[in-house]
């Protein structure tokens, strides 16, 4: 066991180090750290396809990930670059519905990943950890709408 100790306290540390649970206590991050696992990508290694089911999502511990989605035309076109710290797939994770958009690794990649089955076995093992956490996912989504309902804005004017 203290090969998984020794994990979580990594995985701890690093959802420490991402800067989207600043809002947790420590204890609730290293509870919600046994929930999380590690994933690595090589360069254009595809994470996920639009409109696959949303069964997991993801945070940037180390590298950068395209986000991509289909045009009219049926061409990728990127809509984003994320670095570290930056969370991709809350939104299927959350509402289950099918992905938004591709997500492809642009360089290599380490990444934080909690699945829909890991987030709802939390909610009914450490329900408090499991709702700071999901509101803390919820704050950086409505933040990066706001962001985008403002550039919306500029591009109207």
């Amino acid at each position: 066991m203290p090969e998984k100790s020794y994990l979580i306290d990594e995985i701890r540390d690093m959802l420490l180090d991402c800067g989207l649970f600043n809002s947790l206590h420590a204890t609730e991050v290293l509870s919600a750290a046994g929930y999380f696992s590690i994933s690595q990508f090589e360069p254009d290694a595809v994470i996920c396809m639009e409109g696959d089911p949303g069964t997991f999502m993801c945070i940037i511990h180390f590298g950068a990930v395209s986000i991509r989605k289909t045009n009219s035309s049926g061409h990728p076109l990127e809509i984003a670059k994320l670095r570290k710290g930056r969370a991709f797939g809350e939104m299927a994770v959350l509402d289950g519905e099918r992905r938004s958009a591709s997500c492809v690794a642009i360089s290599d990649c380490i990444l934080l990943v909690l699945s829909k089955e890991s987030l709802d076995k939390m909610l009914v093992e450490a329900p408090k950890s499991a709702a700071k956490v999901i509101r803390a996912i919820a704050v950086a989504m409505s933040k990066r709408l706001r962001m985008v309902d403002g550039q919306l804005v500029e591009q109207q004017l």
